[in-house]
């Protein structure tokens, strides 16, 4: 087995590959890009089949990496830096540099032993959703891009003609167009506004494919998570390829912290107050946000939850806050325990 440690930076990441007793044999460092993040993934897969990455949690310095390394299915584990407090002092080579710091990075973690840290590994069907699911928001990131330019050109082709807001990613719309546009008296403007509406309505044909494929894989998975209220393909499927393993996770609060929905305490005297942890796992806070976000219009019972926390002085977005501290022990439960029924919300 061979252990990688990483010292993550803005400009560059540096990796130093170790054996079991901790003694280094390659060492490379790259840009903190994605031709960077290949780079330092083809000479990680040089050193041994069997490896583990180690990468100092700095936040959304690492991050980035991280998702990279799961994303072509590595083993990852993040290092909080408090374990790093007398990992410097005991190498043994002089100075400091950010070699020197990834091999303390791999000490480190082998102080503490590999299978003690928490570790973020995809593999089979949660491996495969996480690739759609980055796959299938590239394709929607594109399609935006096509249709805001679409707009301006039927706007000049058609200054009268008023299309509403979000129309143009359904069928339906998508068709009256491209309909529209041919029989339209030939331009520069006509053809361009010809290939793009073309382009967009393949893009929404592999965007549906998609969908479908992830509510299978889904349904295999962790059919429970779609049991859930307010728990759609999409949500349920960024959970599962971001949480990267609920066992890795010895409570709820592990996890919480991991997406930044715990918030950080503030109080001082008799104010009581908790600010908005903004560290952790953006992309995983965002799907419980958006899990609150339907469940606060769609739910009467979280409605009525939130309601009691406005009553007990709570602004809305603390209220939303402490609704997605709950909806973190809730997926916990739900990926630990299949078989538990539903709950209701504490009050």
């Amino acid at each position: 087995m061979v252990t990688i440690g990483v010292d993550p930076h803005k400009q560059t990441h540096t990796a130093v590959a170790t054996d079991e007793l901790g003694r280094p044999h390659g060492q490379r460092t790259a840009l903190a890009k994605q031709d960077g993040f290949g780079e330092l993934l083809v000479w990680g897969r040089n050193q041994d089949a069997a490896r583990v990455w180690v990468i100092e949690d700095c936040r959304h310095v690492s991050g980035p990496f991280e998702r990279f390394l799961l994303d072509h299915g590595e083993t990852v584990v993040r290092l909080p830096p408090r374990l790093m407090a007398d990992a410097r002092q005991g190498v043994r080579e002089r100075g400091k540099s950010d070699p020197i710091d990834a091999l303390a990075v791999a000490r480190a973690a082998l102080r503490e032993g590999l299978e003690t840290l928490p570790t973020a590994r995809l593999a089979g069907p949660e491996l495969e959703i996480r690739l759609l699911v980055v796959h299938r928001e590239r394709l929607v990131q594109a399609r935006t891009r096509l249709i805001n330019e679409l707009r301006w050109q039927l706007h000049d082709i058609w200054p009268d003609w008023d299309i509403p807001k979000r129309r143009l990613i359904g069928a339906r719309w998508q068709q009256r167009i491209a309909h529209k546009l041919a029989h339209a008296p030939r331009s520069a403007r006509v053809r361009i506004a010809r290939d793009e509406i073309s382009r967009i309505r393949d893009l929404t044909a592999e965007i549906d494919a998609l969908h479908r494929d992830l509510a299978v894989l889904v349904a295999q998975a962790a059919p429970q998570l779609l049991l859930e209220p307010g728990m759609g393909v999409l949500i349920a499927a960024k959970l599962i390829g971001e949480i990267a393993g609920i066992d890795r996770f010895k409570t709820d609060a592990q996890l919480a912290r991991l997406a930044g929905c715990a918030p950080i305490p503030v109080s001082s005297g008799n104010t009581n107050r908790h600010r908005l942890d903004r560290g952790g796992n953006r992309q995983l806070n965002h799907a419980i946000h958006m899990l609150a976000i339907t469940k606060i219009i769609h739910d009467p019972e979280t409605a009525t939850y939130l309601a009691k926390q406005r009553q007990r002085g709570k602004t809305n977005r603390d209220a939303t806050r402490s609704l997605k501290r709950h909806l973190a022990r809730r997926i916990y439960r739900l990926l630990t325990n299949p078989n538990q029924i539903p709950v209701t919300l504490c009050t």
